[in-house]
């Protein structure tokens, strides 16, 4: 009987080793960084050190449309802010992610205007306060952006199903003194690695 407790102790002790090696190799490669240039690893952890880095920006609202594009060494940013600083802590954030070595700041920074101050305002309240589409507010940062440019409307981000794109539109359009609205928004379903590059 003695035994086979023995043999039963070996057999769990064997797997939970095998655990703490796998552990400990994973831990040690995220300490040694990316991985070396010029792989397709080494873009995908750059990608997913940009995107942790934009979504963790302090002035990041609702309101800015961030994206990027990583090219090797390079990021390139993309898409509209509401405020300057946000356009600067975004390269200032990706310029310190080891192993990138050039970052291209294209993202806009969109006219101050109260007009789409209140259109903003506005159209928030629309989308996020139907109840089919409240659950989209919740988390620091919405997977719904709004962006107000002159008093055209642009919806980025992603949803669930195609009736929250179309309700979201339907909503915006709704608004009082929207000239446009361009909906953008991806299907979560349906998205492919690739285009989760956006935020």
């Amino acid at each position: 009987m003695l035994m086979n407790h023995k043999r039963f102790a070996r057999f769990l002790i064997v797997p939970a080793m095998l655990l703490l090696t796998l552990a400990a190799t994973g831990l040690l490669q995220a300490q040694q960084g990316p991985a070396p240039r010029g792989t397709a690893r080494f873009e995908q952890w750059v990608s997913e050190e940009v995107r942790h880095q934009l979504v963790m920006l302090p002035w990041y609202s609702v309101f800015d449309n961030l994206q990027y594009e990583v090219k090797g060494s390079e990021v390139i940013l993309n898409g509209q802010v509401v405020q300057d600083r946000t356009k600067q802590d975004a390269e200032s954030r990706v310029k310190s992610i080891e192993g990138v070595a050039k970052v291209t700041n294209n993202i806009e920074i969109l006219p101050a205007s109260p007009n789409d101050d209140r259109i903003r305002r506005a159209t928030f309240r629309a989308i996020f306060g139907d109840p089919a589409l409240d659950m989209y507010s919740f988390g620091s940062v919405q997977p719904v952006h709004i962006v107000v440019r002159n008093g055209h409307v642009t919806l980025e981000g992603s949803v669930l199903n195609p009736g929250h794109r179309q309700l979201a539109e339907t909503r915006a359009k709704s608004v009082s003194g929207v000239f446009s609205v361009t909906n953008n928004l991806r299907v979560e379903n349906s998205q492919t690695q690739t285009e989760k590059n956006k935020s």
